[in-house]
């Protein structure tokens, strides 16, 4: 699995110092491009791993070659286990591999070793599609899972124009299919926000007693099965060219489902009218199949964009 791999990269460039992408592959017993792209993911993770270009040039840690765990710094360690522990979706091997490395760092690193190797998770399937830009406070709420505190966050609700702020106890971050959502403990009970619509935040001058990963786990999909189910009240068997069945299986996330029937598919929405909407736009390439209460919203559409555009005097 790709945690393990990142953690023998690491190691494998302490003890060498310098390795070229080959030696690594070899080592790994990986292709080529699976070495580089691991090399690429340690530098993007925040590992101070660098390339130098040349006939005797490599990969190589900032600061020299290490012989163990022990070498590294607060951050490094900080940058290595956030990364680590969301790569695998809490898989089992990859949280006993975690908490061996956890085991072989100095005391003062384990704390936040085991805290940064759960605080962040990936869930491949999407609710809803990413933004342009990464979340701007990201890091600010990451730092705040890591050093268990609890801060006061402004939140803005979709197609709200308001800001509700809210004091929340972050527990972990997780990505789903490109979206950051925080999952939080309130005085209302656990909550999930989307990041990238946290607005402001504030750090409190109180730490919080975290769940446990099982329970965040369950925590998180309890919360799952809720959002889906509010999002997909309502269905709609369409057929479709293989090239928009394949966009709308990205647009729709979870909610899209393949039938039996090729060329086919069920989508579903929290309305009948947020579903047509999704749909408009793709005018004859999609067609509705059943579900005439989509089809209607469909029809009042179209009503709506004649008579916009009846207008002989419209430029």
């Amino acid at each position: 699995m790709r945690a393990d791999r990142l953690v023998a990269a690491t190691l494998y460039l302490q003890r060498r110092g310098r390795v070229t992408a080959a030696e690594l592959a070899e080592h790994l017993e990986v292709s080529l491009a699976t070495a580089r792209r691991d090399l690429e993911a340690l530098g993007a993770a925040g590992i101070p791993v660098y390339p130098q270009p040349g006939r005797r040039g490599g990969w190589q840690l900032v600061g020299g070659a290490r012989t163990d765990l022990s070498g590294l710094s607060e951050p490094e360690v900080r940058a290595l286990f956030l990364a680590l522990g969301g790569l695998d979706g809490g898989a089992p091997a990859a949280g006993t591999a975690l908490a061996k490395l956890v085991r072989a760092l100095p005391e003062p690193f384990r704390d936040v070793a085991e805290v940064a190797s759960s605080a962040r998770r990936r869930d491949p399937s999407g609710w809803e599609r990413p933004a342009d830009e990464p979340p701007a406070l990201l890091a600010r709420l990451e730092d705040a899972v890591l050093r268990r505190r609890a801060c006061e966050i402004g939140y803005r609700r979709r197609g709200s124009a308001g800001v509700r702020h809210v004091e929340v106890e972050p527990w972990r971050l997780v990505e789903k299919a490109g979206v950051v959502y925080l999952l939080a403990g309130t005085a209302r009970g656990p909550r999930t926000y989307r990041v990238d619509r946290v607005v402001a935040l504030m750090p409190l001058d109180r730490t919080i007693e975290r769940p446990d990963d099982g329970e965040l786990d369950r925590i998180w999909e309890e919360t799952s099965d809720v959002v889906r189910a509010a999002r997909t009240g309502v269905t709609a068997r369409v057929r479709a060219d293989p090239a928009a069945l394949r966009v709308l299986a990205d647009l729709f996330g979870s909610a899209f489902t393949p039938t039996e029937v090729e060329g086919e598919a069920v989508v579903a929405a929290h309305t009948e009218r947020g579903l047509a909407e999704q749909l408009a736009g793709w005018g004859g390439r999609v067609r509705v199949l059943d579900a005439p209460g989509v089809v209607a919203e469909l029809r009042a559409i179209g009503a709506e964009l004649l008579a916009a555009y009846d207008d002989a005097t419209t430029a």
